[in-house]
Protein backbone atom coordinates (compact mmCIF):
# COMPACT_ATOMS: atom_id res chain seq x y z
CA UNK A 1 0.00 0.00 0.00
CA UNK A 2 1.15 3.57 -0.68
CA UNK A 3 1.94 6.05 2.05
CA UNK A 4 -1.04 8.13 0.94
CA UNK A 5 -3.33 5.12 1.29
CA UNK A 6 -1.91 4.41 4.77
CA UNK A 7 -2.42 8.03 5.73
CA UNK A 8 -6.04 7.98 4.52
CA UNK A 9 -6.76 4.75 6.37
CA UNK A 10 -5.27 6.16 9.58
CA UNK A 11 -7.35 9.33 9.20
CA UNK A 12 -10.61 7.41 8.80
CA UNK A 13 -9.83 5.07 11.70
CA UNK A 14 -8.99 7.98 13.98
CA UNK A 15 -12.01 9.98 12.86
CA UNK A 16 -14.33 7.04 13.59
CA UNK A 17 -12.78 6.56 17.03
CA UNK A 18 -13.25 10.26 17.84
CA UNK A 19 -16.85 10.17 16.59
CA UNK A 20 -17.49 7.25 18.94
CA UNK A 21 -16.17 9.48 21.75
CA UNK A 22 -18.62 12.18 20.65
CA UNK A 23 -21.49 9.70 20.95
CA UNK A 24 -20.33 8.84 24.49
CA UNK A 25 -20.20 12.53 25.31
CA UNK A 26 -23.66 13.21 23.90
CA UNK A 27 -25.20 10.37 25.90
CA UNK A 28 -23.93 12.05 29.06
CA UNK A 29 -25.11 15.49 27.95
CA UNK A 30 -28.62 14.17 27.26
CA UNK A 31 -28.76 12.18 30.51
CA UNK A 32 -27.75 15.24 32.54
CA UNK A 33 -29.83 17.73 30.52
CA UNK A 34 -26.70 19.76 29.69
CA UNK A 35 -26.70 22.63 27.20
CA UNK A 36 -23.75 22.96 24.83
CA UNK A 37 -22.98 25.72 22.35
CA UNK A 38 -20.01 25.43 19.96
CA UNK A 39 -19.08 28.56 17.99
CA UNK A 40 -17.06 27.94 14.82
CA UNK A 41 -15.52 30.98 13.16
CA UNK A 42 -12.68 31.33 10.68
CA UNK A 43 -11.46 32.71 7.41
CA UNK A 44 -13.32 32.02 4.17
CA UNK A 45 -12.23 28.61 2.92
CA UNK A 46 -10.82 27.53 6.29
CA UNK A 47 -12.94 24.37 6.42
CA UNK A 48 -15.77 25.28 8.80
CA UNK A 49 -18.44 23.30 6.91
CA UNK A 50 -16.33 20.15 6.64
CA UNK A 51 -15.31 20.34 10.28
CA UNK A 52 -18.91 20.72 11.43
CA UNK A 53 -20.01 17.84 9.19
CA UNK A 54 -17.49 15.48 10.83
CA UNK A 55 -18.43 16.77 14.27
CA UNK A 56 -22.16 16.15 13.91
CA UNK A 57 -22.62 13.37 11.33
CA UNK A 58 -23.06 10.57 13.89
CA UNK A 59 -24.64 12.60 16.68
CA UNK A 60 -28.33 12.40 17.53
CA UNK A 61 -30.29 14.44 14.94
CA UNK A 62 -33.00 15.05 17.52
CA UNK A 63 -30.61 16.62 20.01
CA UNK A 64 -28.12 18.29 17.65
CA UNK A 65 -28.70 21.55 15.77
CA UNK A 66 -26.57 23.63 13.41
CA UNK A 67 -27.33 27.31 12.95
CA UNK A 68 -25.71 29.25 10.11
CA UNK A 69 -26.92 32.86 10.33
CA UNK A 70 -27.84 34.49 7.03
CA UNK A 71 -28.51 38.08 6.14
CA UNK A 72 -30.65 39.65 8.90
CA UNK A 73 -34.31 40.33 8.13
CA UNK A 74 -35.80 43.82 8.33
CA UNK A 75 -37.23 42.86 11.71
CA UNK A 76 -33.90 41.57 13.02
CA UNK A 77 -32.13 44.77 11.96
CA UNK A 78 -34.33 46.70 14.40
CA UNK A 79 -33.70 44.33 17.32
CA UNK A 80 -31.00 44.33 19.95
CA UNK A 81 -28.11 42.70 18.08
CA UNK A 82 -27.90 39.55 20.22
CA UNK A 83 -31.67 39.03 20.17
CA UNK A 84 -31.53 37.44 16.71
CA UNK A 85 -29.34 34.65 18.15
CA UNK A 86 -31.10 33.98 21.45
CA UNK A 87 -33.84 31.78 19.98
CA UNK A 88 -31.19 29.41 18.59
CA UNK A 89 -29.45 28.84 21.93
CA UNK A 90 -29.50 25.25 23.28
CA UNK A 91 -32.20 23.91 25.57
CA UNK A 92 -31.67 21.01 27.99
CA UNK A 93 -29.88 18.06 26.37
CA UNK A 94 -29.15 19.95 23.14
CA UNK A 95 -25.81 20.23 21.35
CA UNK A 96 -25.87 23.35 19.15
CA UNK A 97 -23.22 24.46 16.66
CA UNK A 98 -23.09 28.01 15.31
CA UNK A 99 -21.47 28.04 11.85
CA UNK A 100 -20.54 31.70 12.26
CA UNK A 101 -22.29 33.61 15.00
CA UNK A 102 -22.66 37.00 16.65
CA UNK A 103 -18.95 37.38 15.78
CA UNK A 104 -20.03 38.29 12.26
CA UNK A 105 -20.11 41.82 13.66
CA UNK A 106 -16.43 41.69 14.59
CA UNK A 107 -15.44 40.05 11.30
CA UNK A 108 -17.22 40.25 7.97
CA UNK A 109 -19.53 43.12 8.97
CA UNK A 110 -16.58 45.21 10.11
CA UNK A 111 -14.39 44.45 7.09
CA UNK A 112 -17.15 44.82 4.48
CA UNK A 113 -18.64 47.96 6.03
CA UNK A 114 -22.00 46.35 6.88
CA UNK A 115 -22.07 48.08 10.28
CA UNK A 116 -20.86 51.34 11.77
CA UNK A 117 -17.82 51.88 13.99
CA UNK A 118 -20.21 52.76 16.81
CA UNK A 119 -21.99 49.41 16.37
CA UNK A 120 -18.65 47.56 16.51
CA UNK A 121 -17.67 49.45 19.67
CA UNK A 122 -21.03 48.61 21.25
CA UNK A 123 -20.59 44.96 20.27
CA UNK A 124 -17.19 44.73 21.95
CA UNK A 125 -18.59 46.32 25.10
CA UNK A 126 -21.55 43.93 25.25
CA UNK A 127 -20.31 40.55 24.03
CA UNK A 128 -18.21 39.47 27.03
CA UNK A 129 -20.94 40.28 29.59
CA UNK A 130 -23.47 38.54 27.32
CA UNK A 131 -21.37 35.37 27.11
CA UNK A 132 -20.70 35.46 30.85
CA UNK A 133 -24.46 35.46 31.45
CA UNK A 134 -24.84 32.41 29.19
CA UNK A 135 -22.03 30.47 30.87
CA UNK A 136 -23.16 31.33 34.40
CA UNK A 137 -26.65 30.16 33.46
CA UNK A 138 -25.19 26.76 32.61
CA UNK A 139 -24.48 26.83 28.87
CA UNK A 140 -21.22 25.04 28.05
CA UNK A 141 -19.72 27.48 25.54
CA UNK A 142 -16.72 26.65 23.34
CA UNK A 143 -15.26 29.02 20.73
CA UNK A 144 -12.99 27.95 17.87
CA UNK A 145 -11.40 29.98 15.08
CA UNK A 146 -10.07 28.11 12.01
CA UNK A 147 -7.09 29.96 10.55
CA UNK A 148 -5.26 29.35 7.27
CA UNK A 149 -2.47 31.06 5.35
CA UNK A 150 -3.15 33.42 2.48
CA UNK A 151 -1.71 30.98 -0.08
CA UNK A 152 -3.86 28.10 1.21
CA UNK A 153 -6.97 30.28 1.08
CA UNK A 154 -6.17 31.24 -2.51
CA UNK A 155 -5.91 27.54 -3.48
CA UNK A 156 -9.16 26.60 -1.75
CA UNK A 157 -11.19 29.47 -3.17
CA UNK A 158 -9.92 28.64 -6.67
CA UNK A 159 -10.90 24.98 -6.20
CA UNK A 160 -14.32 26.09 -4.98
CA UNK A 161 -14.91 28.10 -8.14
CA UNK A 162 -13.94 25.13 -10.31
CA UNK A 163 -16.12 22.58 -8.52
CA UNK A 164 -19.69 22.20 -9.85
CA UNK A 165 -20.70 20.83 -6.42
CA UNK A 166 -19.55 23.92 -4.51
CA UNK A 167 -21.12 26.71 -6.54
CA UNK A 168 -23.46 27.53 -3.63
CA UNK A 169 -20.40 28.54 -1.57
CA UNK A 170 -19.32 31.27 -3.98
CA UNK A 171 -20.32 34.79 -2.94
CA UNK A 172 -19.12 38.39 -3.24
CA UNK A 173 -17.79 38.02 0.32
CA UNK A 174 -15.65 35.09 -0.85
CA UNK A 175 -14.33 37.07 -3.77
CA UNK A 176 -13.17 39.88 -1.48
CA UNK A 177 -11.36 37.56 0.95
CA UNK A 178 -7.95 37.75 -0.71
CA UNK A 179 -8.11 41.46 -1.50
CA UNK A 180 -9.07 42.25 2.08
CA UNK A 181 -6.71 39.74 3.72
CA UNK A 182 -4.96 42.35 5.88
CA UNK A 183 -8.27 43.88 6.98
CA UNK A 184 -9.57 40.45 8.00
CA UNK A 185 -6.34 39.79 9.90
CA UNK A 186 -6.68 43.06 11.80
CA UNK A 187 -10.37 42.36 12.56
CA UNK A 188 -9.51 38.83 13.77
CA UNK A 189 -6.78 40.15 16.08
CA UNK A 190 -9.07 42.83 17.53
CA UNK A 191 -11.77 40.21 18.08
CA UNK A 192 -9.40 37.94 19.99
CA UNK A 193 -8.05 40.79 22.09
CA UNK A 194 -11.50 42.09 23.07
CA UNK A 195 -13.47 38.86 23.39
CA UNK A 196 -11.22 36.04 24.66
CA UNK A 197 -12.10 35.85 28.34
CA UNK A 198 -11.81 33.45 31.26
CA UNK A 199 -15.31 31.94 30.92
CA UNK A 200 -15.14 31.58 27.12
CA UNK A 201 -11.61 31.80 25.70
CA UNK A 202 -10.85 31.56 21.99
CA UNK A 203 -9.16 28.42 20.66
CA UNK A 204 -7.27 28.73 17.38
CA UNK A 205 -7.05 25.85 14.89
CA UNK A 206 -4.16 25.95 12.40
CA UNK A 207 -6.13 24.52 9.49
CA UNK A 208 -3.84 24.46 6.43
CA UNK A 209 -3.80 20.65 6.65
CA UNK A 210 -7.56 20.09 6.54
CA UNK A 211 -7.80 16.52 7.84
CA UNK A 212 -5.16 16.99 10.51
CA UNK A 213 -7.03 20.09 11.69
CA UNK A 214 -10.35 18.24 11.88
CA UNK A 215 -8.91 15.51 14.09
CA UNK A 216 -7.10 18.03 16.29
CA UNK A 217 -10.27 20.08 16.71
CA UNK A 218 -12.30 17.02 17.74
CA UNK A 219 -9.61 15.94 20.22
CA UNK A 220 -9.48 19.37 21.82
CA UNK A 221 -13.25 19.67 22.06
CA UNK A 222 -13.63 16.22 23.62
CA UNK A 223 -10.77 16.89 26.05
CA UNK A 224 -12.69 19.90 27.41
CA UNK A 225 -15.56 17.70 28.70
CA UNK A 226 -15.83 14.94 31.29
CA UNK A 227 -17.86 11.84 30.39
CA UNK A 228 -17.99 8.14 31.18
CA UNK A 229 -15.58 5.87 29.28
CA UNK A 230 -13.43 8.73 27.99
CA UNK A 231 -10.34 7.59 26.06
CA UNK A 232 -7.86 10.07 27.54
CA UNK A 233 -5.00 9.03 25.28
CA UNK A 234 -7.07 9.38 22.10
CA UNK A 235 -8.40 12.85 22.94
CA UNK A 236 -5.10 14.37 24.13
CA UNK A 237 -4.96 17.80 22.40
CA UNK A 238 -2.22 18.61 19.88
CA UNK A 239 -1.08 22.09 20.94
CA UNK A 240 0.82 22.61 17.70
CA UNK A 241 -2.49 22.53 15.83
CA UNK A 242 -5.08 23.77 18.37
CA UNK A 243 -4.12 26.23 21.06
CA UNK A 244 -5.81 28.77 23.33
CA UNK A 245 -5.37 32.29 22.04
CA UNK A 246 -3.21 34.60 24.10
CA UNK A 247 -0.96 37.56 23.42
CA UNK A 248 1.95 35.12 23.59
CA UNK A 249 0.48 32.86 20.85
CA UNK A 250 -0.59 35.74 18.61
CA UNK A 251 2.56 35.38 16.45
CA UNK A 252 1.67 31.77 15.63
CA UNK A 253 -1.49 32.73 13.73
CA UNK A 254 -1.45 31.70 10.07
CA UNK A 255 2.12 30.35 10.30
Amino acid sequence: MSKQHDHEAHYHRTLEALQIELVKLQRRLIAENERVLIIIEGRDGAGKDGTIKRLTEHMSPRDTRIHAPGKPSNREETQWYFERFVRYLPSGGEFVVFNRSWYNRAGVETVMGFCTKAEVKEFFEAVVPFEEILVRDGIRLRKYYLDITKLEQKKRLAARRESPLKQWKISPIDQAAQKKWSAYSAARDAMFEHTSHALAPWNVVAADEKKTARLAFLRDLLASFDYKGKNEKLVAPDRKIVFPWSEATQHALAH
